[in-house]
């Protein structure tokens, strides 16, 4: 599974539509462990661009703070699972949170 995390100056994102880059994280479920991340410079925000974008990239779950539901469903439209009200902390943690089924 790959967990996308937005990012602003290499801290979380609260607006994932802010964010001048991604963290993706690639984590072995049953383990609950990380296995590999990466810093990606995310594209030019306009309507739509993320969603795709990150399904390119293999996302399969965005962790966000605040989303709008026709952001939302767009996610969802490219099979990508949106968990959102996360709250500003490091992206490593959140993703650690979320396997752990904490968040």
């Amino acid at each position: 599974m790959k967990i996308a995390v937005p990012m602003m100056a290499g801290q979380f994102s609260d607006h994932f539509g802010g964010a001048d880059s991604f963290g993706l994280f690639e984590v072995d479920e049953p383990a609950r462990s990380i296995v590999s991340k990466a810093t990606l410079q995310a594209p030019p925000h306009e309507r739509g661009a993320f969603p795709r974008w990150l399904r390119e990239q293999g996302a399969d779950v965005i962790l966000a703070g605040g989303m709008g539901p026709r952001a939302a469903q767009m996610f969802e439209a490219y099979g990508i699972r949106v968990v959102a009200g996360i709250t500003a902390r490091d992206p490593e943690i959140a993703v650690k949170e979320f396997l752990a089924g904490s968040l």
